[in-house]
């Protein structure tokens, strides 16, 4: 078949390899016979300003893919926009519909999390309404892991790791001084522990990491968490806790919302800004049981640390981004890039593509039997699971003492 033009775009909030999924967009839609890739700028919402960008000009050498993989955050922009149903208004669509044609694109991905999915879903639902021949392919991405039908999401393995690292440093520096201490590590996630889970990985020979990991999964109960680091206190100097930005109390109120007043909604109707969470628990030790705290936010930190990126998790995000085109090359539409697990020992992966129509808009959380009964710990289930994600490393290219990053060229004017 005579391979057309392509577009890619980017969503949501980034990764540390969400790069490494355009990278492999794009060399897979060049082998393939792709005349052109181009990107959208500020994805959907940019496209909707004809904001495109063509990546044949941007990334010209190997040197620059390379880069492209070790380059954290969205190379293309990102954004965080809700198309409408297209039976209530299908202005948005017709716009973006009569761009394909002008470019001559065949075939639309767009790595993101659930909410992007839901994008792809709605312009792949309007495609086949006005029989379009475009091809509409999601690739996942999220720090959150909670993209369902897959068994892991790229970008999470290389947070993981991230926290799991900068969490065991933060163990070794709060045991400097002899007083009695507790420290709340705040780790990002709203709905979902995945992330917060991840401070297990810390545990070693060396460390024995997190005393508490408090997930969203799980209802906060004050005075059974008052009474374990009591508890903890009089056995050890030194208490870590790690606990996730979005858990809430038995009234569904997020603890940080007991600090701050900050109810902004995103355009999918999440809460836009989590924060406080770290810093609620720790005055309410000071408090009750009269110790010194310390609250530490992770914060973007998080998502886009690229020198510290998963080895495992760069190749995964290339592989799904290949994935997702020669899933459009064979007829495919509809449907996202996924990894199915085949192997704990030797972990071993497969990609394959599923209905994005079952993805969107759906969050998958840290199974109940992966938790401990009381909810302040994860079991060794969660660590065979996660720990294969954090393999290996990527060595960022040092110019000058410093990462060498690639950046997008704006088209002359």
């Amino acid at each position: 078949m005579a391979w057309t033009n392509v577009l890619v775009g980017q969503s949501g909030g980034p990764t540390a390899v969400i790069n490494s999924s355009l990278a492999g967009v794009y060399e897979s839609a060049k082998a393939y016979g792709a005349p052109h890739v181009y990107g959208m700028q500020y994805g959907i919402e940019g496209l909707l300003q004809g904001r495109i960008i063509d990546l044949d000009e941007q990334l010209a050498d190997k040197m620059q893919i390379e880069l492209l993989k070790r380059t954290p955050s969205s190379f293309l922009g990102s954004c965080r926009c809700k198309l409408p149903d297209a039976a209530v208004d299908d202005r948005p669509y017709k716009t973006l519909f009569q761009l394909f044609a002008q470019y001559a694109i065949g075939a639309v991905f767009y790595i993101g999390g659930n909410d992007s999915m839901d994008t792809i879903a709605k312009l792949s639902a309007y495609g086949a309404s006005v029989n379009s021949p475009v091809r509409f392919i999601g690739v996942p991405k999220t720090i959150d892991n909670d993209l369902i039908h897959t068994d892991h999401t790229p970008g999470y393995g290389s947070a993981a790791k991230y926290v799991a690292t900068i969490l065991k440093e933060v163990i070794c520096d709060s045991s400097v001084y002899n007083i009695r201490s507790v420290t709340v590590a705040e780790i990002m996630g709203r709905n979902a522990g995945w992330l917060t889970a991840a401070a297990a990985l810390s545990r070693g020979t060396d460390c024995d990491g997190p005393d508490l990991i408090l997930l969203p999964e799980h209802t906060f109960d004050e005075a059974a968490f008052l009474s374990r680091v009591a508890e903890l206190e009089r056995t050890r100097h030194n208490v870590i806790i790690a606990v996730s930005e979005g858990v809430r109390n038995a009234d569904g109120v997020f603890l940080c919302d007991l600090v701050s007043t900050a109810g902004q909604l995103d355009a999918f109707g999440h809460k836009a800004i989590l924060s406080g969470t770290s810093r609620y628990l720790a005055d309410l030790i000071r408090v009750r049981l009269g110790c010194k705290t310390r609250a530490i936010e992770f914060s973007t930190l998080q998502r886009c640390a690229s020198h510290l990126a998963s080895r495992t998790d760069v190749t995964e995000a290339y592989q799904v981004g290949g994935a997702a085109v020669e899933a459009a090359f064979h007829g495919e539409t509809g449907r996202m890039a996924a990894i199915r697990r085949m192997a704990d020992q030797p972990y071993r992966i497969a990609t394959e593509t599923v209905d994005v129509m079952a993805v969107a808009n759906q969050e998958k959380h840290v199974p109940l039997d992966w938790i401990t009964p009381d909810g302040m710990q994860v079991t060794d289930d969660f660590e065979r699971y996660a720990r294969p994600l954090i393999q290996a490393e990527l060595t960022p290219i040092y110019i000058n003492g410093v990462p060498q990053h690639i950046h997008l060229q704006e088209p002359q004017k």
